[in-house]
């Protein structure tokens, strides 16, 4: 979602455009020899850091003063505190280079040193800023009387960081404000009034009051006002509330949740690690539903022992709770053979093999990628696990993976993952409705190759981190129908934990983050008659 449409008669920084020279400019605007970059020609790729300079303090002396040669130093550099730096470089990096927040921010907090609290406020303030981007460059298009895109892309990431803090944490507006200048001044030549100007005009109004001001009525437009109000992309709400039956109240709790920062969440691999003595460990709390599930209020996973000895790993609840499901769904005859058809980056794969482990069982995983066939490696190491580096559509044509063999396969479907925004935030602006029509053929690929691998009496799970109807229901009906296989659908209720609210009517579950606290898992288990 980008701001209001260009309105050039209203553009109340006309004077500010892109590459001017105004030295008159009525906000007072510099040009500063200090860019930190040296222009954003010579800024390093990927988000990367540049060189310190010798001295002065990171960015540069705060105060003027003789040279030996006799000469005036430049003018100073703005001081920019290292956690806004840092959440600056990962914001612009997601713009920039299509890059993840969840894969380079850890690398750019460490390269900083930056831990505890200076870390959280530098997370904070990527994912808030990437969650509420939509509603952001809103609001930064009014408040500019110009379109967002006409805004230099360095200077409206620090404007959409500056927006974030004033209408969504603690920080004081003078501070978020005099911070934000200096960030500017630091990316952008020549702006610093204009981000001035622009961020006060922001601080005029709380959050409220911006979405009174700008979004469509709710009884008029209620897609169009829950998009504007909880920064969603309107399609995206529009599929929410279908797949929610159609009701607005529920889709709304949904979004705002998918505005939450989520919590960590751990699998205890079965056999590996026992739970309560994985919370004890890592300083967490056992999961509400999965047996395997530890939740962690913060920190660094990753630094954990448990992790790197591979006695547990990082995965969301609900996608434990699918593949848990798999594994323990009643099933007549051998058990020994299992498939993971879309196995990358391993962890349903990781908890499959821990319970194969247990059971003398063998699973193969399959991965497409050769990237992220060696994550899967990686991720399985010291289980029963084989991993193919192949496409999983070529059952009965590849050897490996002969037709009516295998007991259990599980289809975790390539799909929009609308079903993880809390914790992809960025997903949610990359998406659009033409990716589905490719995806839902891959699906319908994918689960017709499970149904040819199974053995008659075998079951087969396909799972979508994705609530979208066409993803899900759609999918599955026409894999089925034109597969040529006979299959019956198992009801999936019972193969979650007992008690577990808000299940649906079956036979298909559907998982949701304001229901259960978990990513949007769809599952649908069908069994080949």
């Amino acid at each position: 979602m980008t701001g209001p449409t260009e309105r050039p008669s209203t553009d109340r920084f006309a004077g500010e455009r892109r590459g001017e020279r105004s030295g008159g400019d009525r906000f007072g605007a510099e040009r500063s020899g200090g860019d930190r970059f040296g222009g954003r020609d010579q800024r390093p790729s990927g988000g990367q850091r540049g060189e310190r300079p010798a001295r002065g303090g990171q960015w540069g002396d705060r105060a003027g003063g003789e040279r030996r040669d006799g000469g005036r130093r430049p003018p100073p550099r703005p001081t920019v505190d290292l956690p806004r730096q840092v959440a600056y470089e990962a914001v612009a990096a997601v713009h920039r280079d299509d890059a993840y927040a969840n894969l380079v921010l850890p690398s750019l907090l460490r390269d900083a040193g930056l831990v505890g609290r200076d870390a959280a406020f530098a997370t904070e303030l990527t994912y808030g800023t990437l969650r509420h981007l939509g509603t952001l460059d809103a609001i930064l298009g009014d408040a500019a009387g110009r379109d967002v895109q006409r805004i230099d892309p360095p200077v409206r990431d620090a404007l959409r960081l500056g927006a974030y803090q004033l209408l969504h944490t603690r920080v004081p507006a003078h501070a978020a404000v005099s911070s934000t200048v200096d960030l500017v001044k630091s990316v952008g030549v020549g702006a610093t009034g204009f981000a001035n100007a622009v961020l006060r005009e922001v601080a005029g109004r709380d959050a409220d009051a911006w979405v009174t001001r700008l979004a469509p009525s709710a009884e008029s437009d209620p897609i169009g006002h829950l998009a504007l109000a909880y920064s969603h992309p309107q399609w995206i709400v529009r599929a929410f509330a279908e797949a929610l039956g159609g009701d607005l109240g529920e889709t709304t709790r949904l979004l705002i949740e998918d505005n939450e920062r989520p919590p960590v969440h751990l699998c205890a691999r079965p056999g590996l690690a026992d739970p309560a003595e994985l919370a004890d460990e890592a300083g967490g709390a056992p999961g509400a539903f999965s047996p395997y599930a530890v939740y962690l209020s913060g920190g660094a996973p990753g630094d954990l022992p448990a992790l790197a000895q591979g006695r547990a790993h990082v995965q969301d609840e609900g996608s434990q709770l699918v593949a848990n499901a798999l594994a323990e769904a009643p099933l007549d005859g051998p058990d020994g053979r299992w498939l993971d058809l879309c196995a990358g980056p391993g962890g349903k794969s990781g908890l499959l093999g821990a319970l194969a482990a247990q059971r003398d069982a063998r699973l193969t995983a399959v991965e497409v990628s050769e990237h992220r066939a060696r994550l899967v490696e990686q991720a399985t190491r010291g289980l029963p696990v084989t991993v193919l580096h192949t496409d999983g559509r070529t059952v009965g044509a590849d050897p490996k993976l002969p037709e009516a063999h295998f007991d259990r396969v599980l289809v975790d479907a390539p799909c929009t993952g609308l079903g993880s925004l809390r914790r992809r935030p960025e997903s949610r602006w990359r998406r659009q409705p033409s990716d589905l029509p490719p995806l839902t053929r891959l699906q319908r690929e994918l689960l017709a190759a499970a149904l040819r691998a199974t053995r008659p009496g075998g079951l087969v799970a396909y799972v979508t981190c994705s609530p979208h109807t066409v993803e899900t229901h759609v999918t599955v009906t026409e894999a089925a129908r034109r597969s040529g296989v006979p299959v019956d659908f198992v009801d999936a209720r019972p193969l979650l934990p007992a008690g577990m609210p808000g299940l649906g009517d079956g036979p298909t579950v559907q998982l949701w983050p304001h229901r259960h606290g978990t990513d949007a898992m769809f599952l649908a288990m069908l069994r080949r008659t």
